[in-house]
C-alpha cells in the first residue's frame, strides 16, 4: 500500500524537495509514498485571488481566510489525519509518527504570515494542530518537510535494517546512545574498549546506561517522563538545552 500524503501550501513548488532524493527519493520511485500538492491561492473566490486579510482586532501581519482553507481542505478530505503547522500547537512526538506510518497517508496544512483564522480549526475539528518545537519559521512547509520525512523512513522496506527504527533517540523515551565507527583511534581519542569487546550483554549494559545518563543530563524532561524522577541537578552543573525545530511563524510552525 502506498503511503500517500497531500499538502495545502501557497508554495507547491517546495515538495518533495529534498524527499526526492536519498531513501524517501528511492521509495517514492518505487512507489512507496506519494507526494500531491493542493496551492491553497486556487480557491480563493475574488480576482486577486485573495487568501489573507488584516487581523481582527488590529495587529502587523495578515491572517489566512478561514473560507478558502476550508474549501482547499474540504477538496481533498478522506481519512487520512489531517496536520496544521503551527507554533500554537501541540510538539509531535515520535509516538504520534509511528501512528501516522503505519496509516494510510496524511494530510498537511502549511501556514503562512500570522497564521490561520481561528474559526478553521472550530469548523474542521478533525485537524491536529502540530509545532515541531518552540520556535517559529516564515512558513510550515519545512515542517511539513520534516514531519514527513519521519513518516517515510518508518515505511516497510524503507531503512536498511529492520532494527534501525527502533534503536535510536526517542523510540523508547531515551535519547540514543552514542556511536562510534572506524578508526579505532582519532586525534588520540579511542572507542570504547567495551563495544570492541565483543560481548554483546556488556555493550548492551553501557548503551543503555549511556542513554540515560545522556537523556538526564540533555533533556531532563524527557529523563522525567521516562523514570517519573525529576531531575536535581548538581550545584552549577550546566545541562545542555537540546530542542527541536517547531514549524512556521505563526503561519505555520
Amino acid at each position: 500500500m502506498t503511503f500517500a500524503a497531500t499538502v495545502l501550501t501557497l508554495y507547491p513548488e517546495m515538495f518533495p524537495g529534498p524527499l526526492g532524493l536519498s531513501l524517501a527519493g528511492r521509495a517514492m520511485e518505487r512507489g512507496d509514498w506519494s507526494c500531491e500538492t493542493v496551492q491553497i491561492r486556487d480557491f480563493a473566490t475574488d480576482k486577486h485571488r485573495t487568501v489573507d486579510d488584516t487581523p481582527a482586532g488590529g495587529g502587523a501581519g495578515m491572517v489566512l481566510k478561514p473560507d478558502v482553507l476550508a474549501s482547499a481542505l474540504d477538496s481533498v478530505a478522506d481519512s487520512r489525519p489531517v496536520l496544521a503547522m503551527t507554533p500554537r500547537g501541540k510538539p509531535i512526538n515520535q509516538a504520534r509518527i509511528r501512528e501516522i506510518a503505519a496509516g494510510p497517508g496524511v494530510t498537511f496544512i502549511c501556514g503562512r504570515f500570522e497564521g490561520f483564522d481561528e474559526r478553521f480549526f472550530e469548523a474542521r475539528p478533525q485537524i491536529e494542530q502540530v509545532s515541531l518545537a518552540d520556535i517559529v519559521l516564515s512558513g510550515g512547509e519545512p515542517a511539513a518537510l520534516a514531519i514527513l520525512d519521519a513518516c517515510i523512513r518508518l515505511l516497510p522496506g524503507v531503512m536498511g535494517a529492520a532494527s534501525s527504527g527502533h534503536e535510536e533517540s526517542f523510540e523508547d523515551g531515551l535519547l540514543e546512545y552514542p556511536q562510534y565507527t572506524r578508526p579505532a583511534e582519532w586525534e588520540g581519542r579511542t572507542i570504547p574498549e567495551v563495544l570492541r569487546s565483543g560481548d554483546h550483554a556488556k555493550i548492551a549494559a553501557w548503551r543503555k546506561a549511556r542513554a540515560e545518563d545522556d537523556t538526564r543530563l540533555r533533556r531532563p524532561d524527557l529523563w522525567e517522563r521516562h523514570s517519573g524522577t525529576p531531575v536535581q541537578p548538581a550545584s552549577g552543573e550546566q545541562h545542555e538545552n537540546c530542542k527541536g525545530t517547531t514549524n512556521g511563524s505563526d503561519p505555520g510552525t
